[in-house]
């Protein structure tokens, strides 16, 4: 697994020659590691399109995977997790959801509800019935309400890192969208891996550059503050869309994937020290939200952060699918 791990890195590497290219903030110029569809939908009098990868095992079980991924990524940091799933006989669907990766940047509102309904439409269009669903941190608060919406839909909810776990509204100071937009404006690959290094990895590895490349990319386009502005608006969903007070409400079988040495807070930037060190502690948030979904399961991962799939890739796999159910 780790020499699979290795050759998925260095195919990013190769085919996206980094360290010069502007990317598209489509991603045009990125190669996924499997073929794109497009999904079209129309909303707010928009007509949008829906990136997303449908892998096909050579063996099929008969069962279906659709992989949410967070806030600063798109379906192509999944390929590892794709592969040892497919290998196991599962179709694997891997959406960007509307905002991120290759699917549209459409000024809207912005909403966990809305992009549930997508991701419905989506499994729809594509005949699947009933599905597990693994969320990684922003996808984690899209599976829980996907979950929540759609229960006869979702075989089990597996959670790897989810955001969300407390509610930022009560200790994160309001900031605009527009205000944050003003910031996201200023990203830079160095301002990128900053905030990778200390937020997603306990030690940084060479390999983990292509998730800056692809993350910086962007900024360097013409088209940038329309993808500002977008992750500017899905940063305010985010704040203003908990989901943390319905994980009693959660009616199917459940799994939380917590890396304990994970602090992530969104807004953390925008807190002292001292509230710092009071949130964001994933080493007590995840028993505590295991504690509030019935009958779910906690899986830790002592030595890992907010991306253990990444970080800790053998033994993530490992864990995943030794907890399907």
């Amino acid at each position: 697994m780790r020499l699979r791990h290795l050759l998925t890195l260095l195919f990013f590497i190769s085919t996206c020659g980094f360290a010069q290219d502007t990317l598209s903030i489509n991603l045009e110029n990125v190669k996924y590691p499997y073929p794109v569809h497009f999904l079209s939908l129309n909303t707010e009098g928009q007509d949008i399109r829906m990136a997303f990868m449908d892998v096909k095992p050579s063996s099929p079980n008969g069962k279906t995977f659709i992989l949410f991924h967070g806030k600063n990524f798109g379906g192509y940091y999944w390929t590892n997790v794709i592969k040892a799933l497919s290998a196991n006989g599962y179709r694997v669907i891997v959406p960007d959801q509307i905002g991120f990766g290759k699917s549209s940047k459409p000024f809207i509102h912005y909403s966990f509800h809305g992009m549930a309904r997508w991701n419905k439409k989506l499994l729809d269009t594509l005949g699947i019935g009933k599905t597990y669903v693994l969320g990684h941190s922003m996808g984690g608060m899209l599976a829980t309400r996907f979950a929540l919406m759609y229960p006869a839909a979702v075989q089990q909810l597996l959670l790897e890192n989810p955001i969300g776990l407390e509610d930022y509204r009560t200790f994160v100071p309001y900031r605009s969208a527009e205000d944050q937009y003003k910031t996201e404006l200023k990203t830079t690959a160095e301002s990128v891996k900053t905030y990778y290094q200390g937020s997603y990895f306990t030690q940084w590895k060479p390999e983990y550059d292509y998730l800056v490349e692809i993350g910086s990319g962007v900024a360097k386009s013409s088209d940038f503050p329309r993808y500002a502005k977008v992750a500017a608006m899905t940063f305010e969903m985010i704040y203003e869309q908990p989901v943390c007070y319905e994980f009693v409400d959660i009616k199917v079988p459940t799994v939380l994937f917590i890396g304990q040495k994970d602090n992530t807070i969104v807004g953390k930037a925008l807190l002292s020290e001292v509230e710092k060190a009071r949130h964001g502690r994933y080493a007590e948030l995840g028993p505590a939200t295991a504690k509030k979904i019935p009958g779910s399961q906690l899986v830790i991962f002592p030595q890992a952060m907010h991306i253990p799939h990444v970080e800790i890739a053998d033994e993530f796999l490992k864990s995943l699918l030794s907890n399907i159910r």
